[in-house]
């Protein structure tokens, strides 16, 4: 958190994570450009480089887009999401050198500009024509917006939603890439092999998105009617971390601090993250996604930072911690509930 705008400064995890970054792709592009010159001993520089850096990209956004819903799955894997954008960065770069050098190669030397001739090259009169181009120049588009975009600037002038809208283009953005390949490797592609990669990359995030899905509707079951809902025991919440409940289609963090329940809601104001997957640190709720931090009686980030969220009564009765679905105004402070 800061209270104005200012230059990323690294600390150690992010050097570290930002190094584990450069090292992979450097490691992933060498690799498919040294495999297809085996493969290919005829084909050129320019070419290997266009097809590596393009199972690069594609292998980064995999990764990506298997982040969310694995940390749904598993909470272990929550440290992931630390510096996912630096990621989406790092994969647009090799996604748009890609870009760059297929320009170069295919689309200049004519009487048009490359530009214009990607735009008019093709047809759409038979599948073998179709101008797959346009489909990774359209999802290319995506990606750098999200890019230019991913920093905390946009997020707040763009606001939270807006934003939010923004970056789930990267699904759009990932179909487009899929026909891209489909229209356009897979056409000269005598071999299975590329068809059954692409085909089980889809598989793997369409299961691991079901498989998420499946896991938080079980959490989202409401155990009883307004207006008191009864999420849990009170044996269930962590000392010092949340349980999570949909109260009324709104997600809910029951924490526990000390011998006290408080209930705030699950979204935290910097980008929607799951606060109820964070802990408290010094009496703060700290989202695991970028340390926004969070009184538990009020909902309301510490002075001078000015986040709040809506916080919801709580109480303990027979064991059981029940939670009115009525959310209070953002940083109205409430009594915590005292644990027996």
């Amino acid at each position: 958190m800061s209270v104005t705008y200012r230059a990323v400064g690294w600390n150690g995890h992010k050097r570290a994570y930002d190094t584990w970054i450069a090292g992979a792709v450097a490691t992933l592009l060498t690799l498919t450009v040294g495999v297809g010159a085996l493969v290919q001993p005829a084909a050129t520089i320019e070419t290997l480089l266009i097809r590596g850096l393009a199972v690069t990209a594609l292998v980064l956004l995999h990764v990506i887009l298997s982040i969310g819903p694995l940390c749904r799955l598993d909470r272990r894997l929550l440290p992931l999401l630390y510096n996912r954008r630096h990621l989406g960065v790092s994969m647009c770069l090799v996604a748009l050198a890609h870009g760059v050098f297929a320009l170069v190669q295919f689309h200049t030397g004519g009487n048009l500009s490359p530009l214009m001739h990607l735009l008019t090259s093709g047809s759409w009169t038979s599948a073998a024509d179709v101008p797959f181009q346009l489909f990774g120049a359209a999802a290319l588009a995506i990606l750098v917006t999200m890019a230019a975009t991913s920093h905390d600037f946009w997020l707040h002038t763009l606001t939270a939603p807006v934003w939010k809208a923004l970056h789930m283009s990267v699904y759009l953005a990932y179909a487009l890439i899929v026909a891209h390949v489909a229209f356009g490797a897979l056409q000269g592609d005598r071999s299975p092999l590329l068809a059954t990669v692409l085909g089980a990359g889809a598989a793997w995030l369409a299961g691991l998105h079901l498989a998420a899905a499946r896991r938080e509707r079980v959490r989202d079951r409401e155990a009883t009617a307004a207006p008191w809902a009864d999420v849990c025991a009170v044996a269930d919440v962590p000392v010092s971390r949340a349980i999570i409940a949909c109260v009324s289609g709104e997600r809910v963090a029951v924490f526990r601090h000390g011998n006290r329940l408080s209930a705030v809601s699950n979204a935290c104001q910097h980008q929607n993250g799951p606060l109820g997957e964070g802990k408290i640190v010094n009496g703060c709720i700290v989202c695991p996604w970028h340390g926004y931090e969070y009184l538990p009686e009020s909902g309301a980030s510490p002075p001078p930072f000015t986040e709040k969220v809506p916080t919801f009564s709580v109480r303990v009765v027979d064991g059981r911690v029940l939670v009115d679905p009525r959310p209070h105004p953002p940083g109205t402070w409430l009594e915590p509930a005292r644990v027996p």
